[in-house]
């Protein structure tokens, strides 16, 4: 049997995992549950090389480095593919399906959310497997998901006729989208399933369909594919053919509407990991089902989660709480109410907030810097530089900057100079100096960044030059 093509789809914002998820690091890179990010888990999931070829994951163009970063923690490699615009799931879906029909039209593939959690890793690839006869057979296949609660934030399908070629495969009846909870419980009991959102197809099939219902995204996809780029390890998706698809999700656009769209039953300890209650009901507890992550500590409490990448942060005499507490925010909400984190992020943004989207720690593509403190004419930072890194060749126009190291060892190029600065020590770079760091040890260099100024803003940067082509 030819392989299947699994395309992750890794470029949501995020919001509703606030305040660890932000739009600068959305929740697919975040270690949620467990040790891996999400998305590292589902690039496991496809690693079966007898199932599936070598992935194609479809990002952001933002995200690009961190895709890369996470596929090198844990040894994977991977076609990414850039999208230079967020257009919805649809175009992304069409631009990835383009992209698999230029190399073999009927190539199948398995589209997958990379925030998506499937528990039984090897049961799923034997599920993709038999979606591969169904998919090979002209049919579009979606996985449901046999409801264990009436929940509300998921959409339902109502599976019909089991197929000829497998009667576990069944004609879709209808999409229902995301019901309150007394029709989520009237669903239950006449055998919907839930909608996972994740699907099997062949590309010239979801092309051909994408063409009957959308033509402008069928032809702008189809465009940004033929005319992408090769950009460092990336391949950009044309930005003009691109920006032209409409906004709309694959489910409106193809799924919804289309005949060839079957189901099949994927009991594998499926869950879209889309809010913080859903975080706390897949990770472990103690007896009074507590779920504590990071500095954190309860008493006299129960059926809470609190997690905290740093400060302490501890619980008394609560029930059904989630607290996520980070560097710059926390966040303090009823269980039941988890799902309202989208809205109350909107307001932040639109009370002007920058820790609605913006991370203290923010990465680049040599590593990462992490602000510490700041004030109306100052700024520090931790500056984490991994091995080989080099940041751009650069200048500002409004701030000195002083370089103190307390890991590793620097390569610093001031001006024509290029001074190698050690642990204790410290270099001083005036005003409009031509400057650049490097990293050229084994470790990580760790330096904190002391920045003076009338300006202290991240677009007072002028590159002269850049290895990671940006501009």
């Amino acid at each position: 049997m030819p392989k299947i093509q699994p395309v992750i789809m890794c470029g949501g914002s995020g919001t509703r995992m606030w305040p660890e998820s932000r739009e600068s690091l959305p929740k697919q890179f975040i270690p949620l549950i467990g040790q891996r990010s999400t998305f590292q888990t589902i690039v496991s999931v496809v690693s079966d090389p007898a199932v599936f070829d070598r992935a194609v994951v479809i990002t952001n163009f933002d995200y690009r480095f961190r895709v890369a970063e996470q596929l090198g923690e844990i040894g994977a490699e991977a076609t990414i593919l850039l999208e230079p615009d967020r257009r919805d799931s649809a175009a992304a879906v069409g631009a990835a399906a383009a992209w698999a029909s230029a190399l073999d039209p009927e190539t199948v593939v398995a589209v997958l959310a990379a925030d998506h959690v499937f528990e039984d890793a090897k049961r799923f690839a034997s599920l993709c497997a038999q979606a591969h006869v169904a998919a090979k057979a002209g049919e579009i296949v979606t996985f449901g998901v046999t409801p264990d609660h009436p929940a509300t934030g998921y959409g339902y399908i109502h599976p019909g006729a089991p197929l000829a070629l497998d009667p576990h495969v069944r004609r879709i009846e209808r999409f229902v989208e995301k019901p309150d909870e007394a029709r989520a419980r009237a669903f239950i009991e006449d055998g919907y399933l839930w909608n996972s959102g994740n699907f099997v197809f062949r590309a010239d099939v979801m092309l051909e369909e994408l063409r009957r219902f959308e033509p402008e995204i069928a032809a702008a996809t189809a465009a940004a594919a033929a005319a992408a780029k090769k950009d460092l390890d990336f391949v950009v998706l044309d930005h003009e053919s691109f920006a032209k698809a409409p906004k709309t999700s694959i489910d409106y656009a193809v799924m919804e509407r289309t005949d060839r769209a079957v189901v099949l039953t994927a009991d594998v300890g499926w869950s879209d990991v889309g809010e913080w209650s859903t975080v706390w009901r897949l990770s472990p507890r103690d007896a009074d089902g507590n779920s504590l992550r990071g500095r954190a500590m309860v008493m006299d409490s129960s059926n809470v989660m609190v997690r905290s990448d740093g400060q302490l942060a501890a619980v008394i005499g609560l029930k059904d709480v989630i607290v996520v507490a980070t560097g710059d925010a926390v966040l303090v909400a009823d269980r039941s109410q988890t799902a309202k984190v989208k809205k109350l992020v909107e307001s932040l943004k639109a009370q002007g907030h920058p820790e609605a989207t913006e991370h203290r720690r923010s990465y680049r593509p040599w590593g990462y810097y992490q602000s510490i403190d700041q004030g109306s004419r100052y700024q520090v930072k931790r500056i984490v530089v991994r091995p080989g890194g080099r940041l751009s060749l650069q200048k500002h126009h409004h701030r000195a900057e002083h370089w103190v190291v307390v890991r590793g060892a620097a390569e610093v190029t001031l001006n024509e100079k290029v001074t190698l600065v050690h642990e204790n020590e410290s270099i001083y770079l005036p005003i409009g100096s031509t400057h650049r760091l490097a990293n050229p040890g084994k470790i990580d260099l760790e330096l904190i960044e002391v920045q003076t100024g009338s300006y202290l803003g991240e677009d007072d940067i002028v590159r002269v030059d850049d290895v990671y082509n940006r501009k």
